[in-house]
């Protein structure tokens, strides 16, 4: 996690209350590690783990695919749900997904603005930002302000869409596929997409050959 996105999460978790059920564990997380049942810091290793590495593998994959075959790409955007279980992602909070494409002229971002629906089998858990009343209001009514503050600078004529997920409906953006990588397969693929960057709050940078 860098700098900024702690100081981001940070930021957001302490500007909104805990709901009655993070209320309840944090009270017994505390219990726990008085008792010496329980290693917070290894707590939180396992948590960023999920939302970071684990999680968000299954999207990398998927779109992975779709920069390698545009067939596959094709299906993936008219229908996100069915093309996603052809990888075997599928289940509950993903039961019908869309996915949208980021394009030189056109940038997409995600949110939630009633709560934190999320894709959980392609993006894993949702990270703390996302679900704070600041991002929610905020990737509405100044969409572009909150990509800047996510290092995320888009030229004036680009052309930024806020997509609303909800219990019924969850997307997923398709990111740019940097220059620099036709000659990598999927494997090598999947390894550049970051879970911010199928949400919209990234922009995946060009791959310099020559700074291997």
């Amino acid at each position: 996690m860098s700098d900024h996105e702690s100081e981001h999460e940070h930021h957001h978790a302490n500007s909104r209350p805990l709901s009655e059920v993070e209320l309840r564990v944090k009270a017994l997380e505390q219990v726990l590690t008085e008792k010496g049942l329980v290693d917070p810091d290894a707590v939180d290793a396992i948590i960023e783990t999920y939302e970071e590495k684990v999680g968000p593998r299954n999207g990398s994959r998927v779109v992975a695919r779709a920069w390698s075959d545009p067939e596959y790409k094709k299906r993936l955007l008219k229908d996100g749900t069915s093309a996603i279980a052809e990888l075997g992602y599928s289940g509950i909070q993903g039961e019908d997904m869309v996915v949208i494409e980021n394009t030189a002229d056109v940038h997409n971002l995600l949110v939630c603005t009633l709560c934190s629906c999320y894709p959980w089998p392609t993006l894993g858990l949702p990270p703390v930002w996302y679900k704070s009343a600041p991002y929610r209001s905020r990737a509405v009514s100044e969409p572009r302000k909150v990509l800047e503050e996510f290092g995320v600078s888009l030229p004036a004529n680009t052309e930024i869409r806020v997509w609303d997920s909800t219990a019924e409906l969850r997307y997923m953006v398709l990111p740019e596929r940097p220059s620099g990588t036709d000659d990598m397969d999927e494997e090598a693929l999947a390894e550049l997409i970051t879970r911010d960057s199928m949400i919209g709050v990234e922009r995946l940078k060009p791959i310099d050959k020559g700074a291997s």
